[in-house]
């Protein structure tokens, strides 16, 4: 893949097409106001995503479960790392209310990691989506979850309550895992994990950020071995450092190159890829999720 002409991150510099508008407007300010009063959080706002004022004024968000205080300290997020706070019990009821008043069709439903729990959380994971999913029958339920340790019968209990996508993010190349402060194991964890959810039956969804210090070979084998294990749907965005104590960028890819990795990764026979500078996770979830359908209608 061509290199990106010049190096912006040397320079102090970000390119053009990385200027994201930002958060306004009177449905993204009154999301806000509820969120706060009913006291949930977001991923949009704890980890600064760019796509806030896209999805937020499109009546989307991707809910934040568990607090906002996370027992790791990986060093490519803003989301506060410490000791998390305790468990809200009726979480799942003000999540419903949320779901209700926004109409939505589609939640993702993501959260920080518990380290601190017995079962890392996935009880209270899987109480959520359950919830949501006997509230509101009609609504679809992405969950995006951390890595339980890579225990499958922690897995499990999420994928019982009946979400209708299992998302778990690579973040990055398994080479730079260290440098990240991620666990040399946790890649393994990471995949048995995708690979536990596809093996049940579930969509399978992974994301990854580029600009870390990945290489270009790096991220083909990553693609291939995300795919071999069954991943039905990727998302790849530009890291964006969220803070001092982050990493910084090393390269900035230009939409080129975005789009470059979206038709290699569709190739390796992805049902669904995201690509572009502001992808996030989340990002497109619901027509990600209606193009996986179609594609697996296909094949059965």
């Amino acid at each position: 893949m061509r290199q990106p002409a010049g190096d912006a991150t040397a320079r102090g510099r970000k390119p053009e097409w990385l200027k994201a508008r930002l958060p306004g407007g009177d449905a993204y300010f009154s999301l806000k106001r509820r969120l706060e009063a009913r006291g949930l959080h977001t991923i949009c706002q704890s980890a600064r995503c760019p796509n806030a004022h896209e999805c937020w004024n499109g009546g989307q968000a991707t809910f934040l479960i568990m607090g906002d205080v996370c027992s790791r300290d990986c060093r490519f997020c803003a989301v506060r790392a410490g000791r998390p706070l305790p468990l809200d019990p009726r979480e799942g009821e003000h999540l419903a209310e949320m779901a209700r008043l926004m109409g939505l069709r589609y939640a993702v439903l993501t959260s920080v990691t518990r380290d601190d729990l017995a079962d890392k959380g996935s009880g209270h994971f899987a109480a959520v989506v359950a919830g949501l999913k006997r509230s509101l029958p009609e609504l679809r339920v992405e969950a995006l979850v951390p890595d339980f340790a890579g225990r499958p019968e922690l897995l499990d209990a999420v994928l019982d309550a009946g979400p209708d996508v299992l998302a778990h993010n690579a973040e990055t190349v398994p080479e730079l895992y260290p440098a990240v402060n991620r666990r040399a194991a946790a890649f393994a964890d990471t995949l048995r994990v995708l690979a536990h959810a596809k093996g049940r039956g579930w969509i399978a969804k992974s994301g990854l950020m580029v600009g870390l210090g990945e290489e270009r070979a790096q991220l083909r084998d990553l693609f291939r071995t995300l795919r071999g294990v069954g991943v039905d749907a990727l998302t790849i965005g530009q890291y964006l450092q969220p803070d001092r104590r982050s990493l910084p960028v090393q390269r900035y890819y230009s939409p080129d190159e975005f789009a470059e990795l979206k038709r290699e990764a569709l190739g390796l026979g992805f049902a669904a890829v995201e690509s572009g500078p502001f992808v996030r996770s989340s990002y497109h979830a619901e027509e990600m999720y209606r193009a996986v359908t179609r594609a697996l209608s296909h094949i059965q």
